[in-house]
């Protein structure tokens, strides 16, 4: 008997939490990307979220001193390479808190082929609180954010998603 209940309960659990996984991704695939006008890592511009409208959008929250955010950069350099003559783009948004060179040397070094901007708090927050890295958002063309992932994320599944908004 004492088995039984114990079974209900851990299936109560484990509903309530996949409840709300489900209800917390689905919240934030209704919203709109923030605005936001962050410095190029590279030529120190300020860019606008609106210097991207129209795209399909892959932005990533990062850091140069994250291991899965390193594993993820040539994943993220063949997504480019592959779909920006369609329209999509990848956006990293650097959380690093040493400052632009850092990230800059670290572009260089790995032939980054995407734009990189230097992230700050209110950025993070106006994208949901994002509280680790990477954390990357699918942005469909209308601006809409339609996917959040938390952690690395392998390639096969981005470049699925990619494709489903891009057609």
């Amino acid at each position: 008997m004492k088995q039984i209940i114990y079974f209900n309960k851990l299936s109560v659990l484990l509903a309530a939490f996949f409840f709300l996984t489900v209800f917390s991704q689905s919240t934030m695939a209704a919203s709109k990307m923030p605005a936001f006008a962050l410095s190029d890592v590279v030529t120190g511009e300020s860019v606008d979220s609106d210097f991207f409208s129209g795209k399909a959008l892959l932005v990533t929250f990062f850091a140069t001193w994250c291991p899965p955010c390193m594993q993820e950069v040539p994943d993220l350099i063949r997504l480019q390479n592959k779909y920006e003559g369609r329209g999509f783009s990848v956006v990293a948004l650097s959380v690093d808190e040493g400052g632009s060179k850092t990230v800059r040397k670290f572009i260089e070094r790995r032939s980054v082929n995407y734009p990189v901007l230097m992230a700050d708090r209110s950025t993070a927050q106006k994208f949901g609180g994002v509280v680790g890295i990477p954390t990357s958002f699918l942005i469909n063309r209308n601006g809409t954010v339609v996917k959040k992932y938390p952690g690395y994320v392998h390639h096969m599944i981005l470049e699925n998603d990619i494709k489903k908004i891009l057609n």
